[in-house]
Parts: structure tokens; sequence; C-alpha cells
């Protein structure tokens, strides 16, 4: 297997990051207005947005995505980062690329002074939940939402 390079996301990168975002919402049976899709890539590119995004390239193509947001916690001083989207291709899961992308945001908001990083999973997602459960704790909270 070749290496894996994980690299934050600039301008250049839409034509690799927009098909893994679009892969990512099928993976969870949803769509999203495109004016989401064009206002979350423009956030990821503002420095001063604290959304973050970054691709991990095989061979120079991009096999995995991730989006994350720094923001503050009510629990603590510093602040926390939610690991919003996570997607690796198909044909390079369980290559090590999703561990890597992970690792990546550990270290990128450690450096950017965050004292967690915490995410969500689908219950059915068993394959990403194999992963989590070896390199994350599992604190057994239970998620309600409301859309408004």
């Amino acid at each position: 297997m070749s290496q894996i390079d994980i690299h934050q996301v600039s301008a250049d990168d839409h034509a690799a990051w927009l098909p893994l975002w679009h892969a990512y919402l099928r993976f969870y049976n949803t769509e999203l207005p495109e004016a989401v899709t064009q206002s979350t890539w423009q956030r990821l590119l503002d420095t001063n947005e604290p959304t973050h995004s970054a691709l991990a390239w095989i061979d120079g193509k991009a096999v995995g995505m991730v989006n994350f947001i720094y923001h503050r916690s009510n629990w603590s001083i510093e602040n926390a980062c939610y690991l919003q989207d996570l997607l690796v291709t198909p044909e390079t899961r369980g290559t090590g690329v999703g561990r890597k992308l992970i690792e990546y945001v550990y270290a990128t908001a450690k450096a950017h002074g965050c004292c967690k990083v915490h995410w969500l999973t689908h219950e059915t997602n068993a394959t990403a939940i194999q992963l989590y459960e070896r390199i994350a704790e599992r604190p057994g909270f239970i998620q309600f939402r409301k859309a408004l």
C-alpha cells in the first residue's frame, strides 16, 4: 500500500473534496441543497470560521475526507472539537485511512488548544464503530434532536 498523506483543504481541492462530500451524504441517505454545500465549502476555507477540513491522499488521489469544528464548551475552559463528517472511499476502507484522518484531527485540535475531540456515528455503521472503539471512548450518551 502506498503512503497516506493528510492535508488541510485549500481552494484548489474543491474538485477532490466535492465527490467525497456527496458520497458522505449518500452514505447517510440524505441530500442537501446546493447552497448548503457551497456555504460549507466557503466556511471550510475561511480562516475566521471554526470549521475545517482535511483530505487523505494516496498516489495523488483523494481517498478520504474529514470535516471538523472547534466550539466552546460549558464544561471546560478550552474549546472542544466536533468531528462532524468522516468518509473513506469503499476501496480504501480497512487500510488505515480513517484512523489517519482521525489522528490528524486529534493532533490539529490539540495544537489549537482543544481539550477533546468527539463525534457521532449511526448505530448501523458497524465497520466504523470497530475502528472508533479502538481509538476513542464510548461514553454511552444517547442523542436527541429536533429539527427547527
